[in-house]
């Protein structure tokens, strides 16, 4: 597994396929963030919820997710129908699920109903299950939670929602403390990620690096990957 995540937030589904296209030739790569803003939680609002009924079509007729022999989906849920939009990309080949713990009013009943609902049966132990939190959360907002989950994406960002926005040096801090306190567990941040902080990041034991613009608008995409995964990270997952 790779240490970068490239993360796309998508005006459609051509955009989808087009990126999916220039991930598919760079040979690191092996997971696939899909960020899902529904314009309520955060905004604007990004495909599907910009075309929902292109979206039940594919439902619909069991269309998977491109290059799924590929990729592993990892689905950013940054949505107030959270749990239940997680049921439609499952469907659609998805086996990572991040729910952000601000969009929650119960955080541990929806991460309890998701596992019953989505963490056996038809989708078996496939499905691993996230929390994001916000730069300006507390982690006490999350610590209940963490023998319900198997990740932490920490956000590197103040605005979430938008890709290039500037990273916020706060995530070093939360980093540090999870990593002290729960050493077992896989950190990844996402958000304004460059080469400067990436490295501090790896040191801090992060584990993956999710990344959208920094790849998105290199000059050379797949040079920029190559660079990211020079850094080696202990806890890569």
């Amino acid at each position: 597994m790779g240490l970068v995540v490239p993360a796309v937030l998508l005006s459609s589904k051509q955009e989808l396929e087009e990126k999916l296209e220039l991930f598919s030739r760079i040979s690191s790569i092996t997971r696939v963030q899909i960020d899902v803003v529904d314009g309520r939680f955060v905004s604007p609002t990004s495909w599907p919820y910009s075309a929902p009924l292109e979206f039940l079509e594919m439902i619909k007729h069991r269309e998977m997710l491109p290059y799924l022999d590929r990729f592993e989906y990892e689905i950013d849920l940054m949505c107030l129908d959270a749990e239940q939009a997680a049921g439609a990309w499952l469907a659609l080949g998805a086996s990572r699920l991040i729910f952000h713990a601000e969009s929650a009013t119960d955080l541990p009943r929806l991460l309890a109903s998701a596992r019953k609902r989505y963490g056996g049966g038809e989708f078996s132990s496939l499905v691993s299950f996230g929390i994001a939190l916000n730069i300006a959360s507390d982690l006490a907002l999350i610590e209940p939670c963490l023998g319900q989950i198997d990740f932490i994406q920490c956000m590197g960002i103040a605005q979430i929602g938008r890709q290039g926005q500037p990273f916020d040096r706060r995530v070093f801090e939360k980093v540090h403390v999870l990593r002290n306190r729960h050493p077992e567990i896989p950190i990844q941040v996402d958000g304004g990620i460059s080469l400067e902080n990436a490295h501090e990041l790896v040191a801090l034991g992060v584990s993956n690096l999710v990344i959208g613009s920094g790849i998105l608008r290199a000059s050379d995409s797949i040079t920029a990957v190559a660079a990211f995964e020079e850094l080696q990270s202990p806890y890569g997952v």
